[in-house]
């Protein structure tokens, strides 16, 4: 995998939070391929097509128009083709509910975003050696929320 890409995808309405992921990916030392969609609609339609390569990471916001992140989730997790993405939620929310949920519905792990662009690049970082980490059973809760 080492000169191989890592494909990155982020589904996430809010155009800056796009725009700051893109470039906290082009400033780190990891080769990668992002692509972003702006709702869960895009993100379904996106992972549908046939000529694309799925995502290695999905970065997944839960407060989305049409269709949120967690109606997304628990519609990935259901199909067969998609189900072993690593999925990390990216969201503002701190909800216990909101971590609990998407933990039960297998995300790999959550993410509350981060407010400065510095902590945005160590916390994708992170982010992207520790969903491999945590893909396979048995998860651990305690290593789902990363905090910062």
């Amino acid at each position: 995998m080492e000169n191989t890409p890592l494909h990155i995808l982020l589904a996430d309405d809010d155009e800056s939070d796009r725009f700051l992921f893109k470039e906290a990916f082009e400033e780190m030392k990891v080769k990668t391929v992002v692509h972003t969609v702006n709702d869960g609609l895009q993100l379904m339609e996106y992972l549908s097509q046939e000529n694309i390569p799925l995502p290695h990471l999905l970065f997944l916001d839960l407060n989305m128009p049409r269709k949120n992140g967690l109606e997304c989730l628990k519609e990935i997790r259901s199909i067969e083709k998609l189900k072993d993405i690593s999925i990390a939620i990216y969201s503002t929310s701190a909800s216990e509910k909101d971590i609990e949920e998407t933990f039960l519905f297998g995300a790999n792990v959550y993410i509350q975003k981060p407010s400065d662009f510095s902590e945005l690049k160590h916390v994708l970082n992170k982010a992207v050696m520790s969903a491999f980490v945590y893909q396979e059973p048995p998860f651990n809760k305690a290593n789902f929320l990363m905090r910062m």
